[in-house]
């Protein structure tokens, strides 16, 4: 598969990875838009797996056992190949994957001018549109995503990764997997959750760090000095 990879040149290989936990680390550090997930692997079952992440990227299952061709598309696989995997079958699944990403990018809201203050996202046959200020938080799931606003909430066709994009650094950030939050919209943060209105959104340990370094240590007030 990896010599496969190298021969196609709109795909770059950024990892090679005995079983899921060396993936879940991988995923973690860097961005990736496309797996080639076996089933049987040593401790835990790619399927299994599938069905833990959550935000996953497109993923193109690689396996000798036919029976799981279901339960993988229930699971939004986009492909599925058998083994031996020939390089023409190999081709025109990557060939499938790509023309899905693109259509996913051309989704996307491009980077709006700052001044205009919003973009708009197209929700089934109609285009909704998003001011930046109103956005309470983001939620991803796998292809989609839900915009929670003071309007109301909004699903689209889209990555996650993509519309963080867009969004500005100073005024949004990443606190799960799976969420973005407004950072003026935030109220409280409490153990491992974000607050924001009636909402309570998960912030999981490997961002937290970041979080109350970003939107609480320069305007903790934890001491009062009296002269």
């Amino acid at each position: 598969m990896s010599s496969y990879v190298r021969e196609v040149d709109f795909l770059r290989l950024t990892g090679v990875c005995e079983n899921p936990l060396e993936l879940t680390k991988l995923l973690d550090q860097q961005p990736v838009d496309l797996i080639f997930l076996d089933i049987q692997m040593p401790k835990m079952n790619g399927l299994d797996f599938l069905k833990m992440v959550q935000n996953p990227p497109m993923v193109i299952i690689t396996t000798a056992y036919p029976t799981y061709a279901i339960e993988g598309f229930q699971l939004n696989v986009l492909d599925y190949l058998l083994k031996p995997i020939t390089f023409d079958r190999f081709f025109k699944s990557v060939t499938k994957a790509k023309d899905y990403y693109h259509l996913i990018k051309r989704s996307s809201p491009a980077v709006a001018d700052p001044a205009a203050g919003y973009f708009f996202i197209r929700c089934g046959s109609k285009y909704e549109k998003i001011y930046f200020n109103q956005i309470l938080y983001i939620e991803g799931m796998q292809n989609y995503i839900t915009l929670y606003t003071e309007k109301g909430k909004y699903v689209t066709l889209l990555y996650l990764k993509n519309l963080e994009e867009s969004l500005d650094a100073r005024s949004f950030i990443r606190v799960h997997k799976s969420y973005i939050v407004s950072i003026d919209k935030i109220e409280a943060i409490e153990a491992g959750e974000i607050l924001i209105q009636s909402h309570r959104i998960p912030m999981s340990r490997n961002y937290r760090e970041q979080v109350i370094q970003r939107v609480v240590a320069g305007n903790l007030w934890d001491k009062i000095k009296f002269s």
